[in-house]
C-alpha cells in the first residue's frame, strides 16, 4: 500500500501514547525546531554582543544560561545555533536524499551494468570510507562557511540513502503493478515515480528522520574542529570548542551546548525508531499500534 503522510499524522496521538519514547522525542524536537524557528524573536539578547564586564557568570535571572568568555548570553547563542543546526541537518539531508534516490534509483530500476558501474565504483567506494573523515576532508579543502559545510557533510552522506534505496528498487521492480504499467505503456521515469517510489518511502523516510541526527552530530564535530561555520555566527560546536578552557570554572558553557546538542539528536532518534515501529507492519502488530 502506497505511503501517504497523512496516515502517519492522524495515528501519531496514537503512536505517541503506545510509545513513550516516540512522545519524549517529540518534546525534543518541538522545543529544538519552535527554537531555532523563533530564535530572532525569542532570543533575550543578540548573540554576538559583547559585554567583557558580565563575562564568565553563571546562570542568573538576568542570563538564565550564563554567560561566555566574552560575556555573550548563552542562551541566545543556543537559540541561535538550533537555527543554524536545523538549516544545516535539512540541507544535508535533503541534498543526500536527492543524490541517493538519483543513483540508487538508476542502480536499481536498470540493473545490468549500470548497476555495477554505481554500485561497485561509486556506492561501495565511499562507503568503505568513514563519512566523518571524508566531511572533515571536503571541509578543509573548501574552506569554512554553510554552503561548503553542507556540500561536505552531503558528500560523506549521499551513499547510505542511494545503497537503501538501490535495495528497495530492486525488491519492487518486478512486482505485478509495476509489470502492468509496463505493458501500458509507460515510461521509466513515471513508472519509478507513480509505482515504485511510493512503495517504498517507509524506510527512506526511517533513514532520513535518524539521519538528521547525524547530521546535527557531524555539524557539531566540524565546528568544534573550526571547520564548520566561521565566527561570531553562533554554533553548538564551537560553543563547546570555545568552552574548553573553562571547563571547571564555569562549567555551564560546556553543559548547556552538550545538552542541546544530546537532546536534538535523541530527539530525532528516538522518533526515528517510533516511526520505523510504525511503519512496519509485523512490528506494528506485535506492538499492537
Amino acid at each position: 500500500m502506497p505511503f501517504r503522510v497523512t496516515n502517519v499524522l492522524r495515528h501519531a496521538g496514537g503512536l505517541t501514547r503506545r510509545q513513550p519514547l516516540a512522545a519524549v522525542g517529540m518534546l525534543f524536537l518541538t522545543c529544538f525546531v519552535i527554537g531555532g524557528l523563533a530564535s530572532a524573536w525569542i532570543a533575550p539578547q543578540n548573540p554576538a554582543s559583547i559585554d567583557l564586564v558580565h563575562r564568565l557568570e553563571g546562570p542568573s535571572a538576568a542570563h538564565w544560561a550564563g554567560t561566555d568568555e566574552l560575556g555573550r548570553d548563552t542562551l541566545s547563542r543556543l537559540l541561535w545555533g538550533a537555527r543554524l543546526s536545523l538549516a544545516v541537518s535539512v540541507s544535508v539531508v535533503s541534498v543526500s536524499l536527492a543524490l541517493g534516490l538519483s543513483i540508487g534509483g538508476l542502480a536499481g530500476y536498470l540493473g545490468g551494468w549500470v548497476d555495477t558501474a554505481l554500485t561497485t565504483f561509486a556506492m561501495n567506494t565511499f562507503l568503505a570510507l568513514p563519512g566523518i573523515l571524508l566531511a572533515i576532508a571536503f571541509a578543509a579543502f573548501l574552506g569554512p562557511g554553510f554552503t561548503n559545510l553542507v556540500l561536505a557533510l552531503a558528500i560523506g552522506g549521499w551513499a547510505g540513502y542511494a545503497r537503501l534505496v538501490r535495495a528497495q528498487v530492486l525488491a519492487v521492480r518486478d512486482r505485478e503493478y509495476v509489470d502492468a504499467a509496463r505493458a501500458l505503456g509507460a515510461g521509466g521515469l513515471r513508472i519509478f515515480f507513480r509505482h515504485i517510489l511510493p512503495n517504498i518511502v517507509q524506510p527512506i523516510l526511517v533513514q532520513a528522520t535518524i539521519g538528521m541526527a547525524g547530521v546535527i552530530l557531524a555539524e557539531a564535530t566540524l565546528s568544534f574542529l573550526g571547520l564548520g561555520i566561521p565566527a561570531p555566527a553562533p554554533s553548538w560546536g564551537s560553543m563547546l570548542n570555545d568552552a574548553r578552557l573553562h571547563l571547571f570554572d564555569s562549567p555551564h558553557l560546556v553543559l548547556f551546548p552538550a545538552a542541546a546538542v544530546a537532546g536534538a539528536v535523541l530527539g530525532f532518534n528516538f522518533l526515528g525508531d517510533a516511526l520505523r515501529d510504525r511503519l512496519d507492519p509485523r512490528t506494528r502488530l506485535e506492538l499492537g499500534l
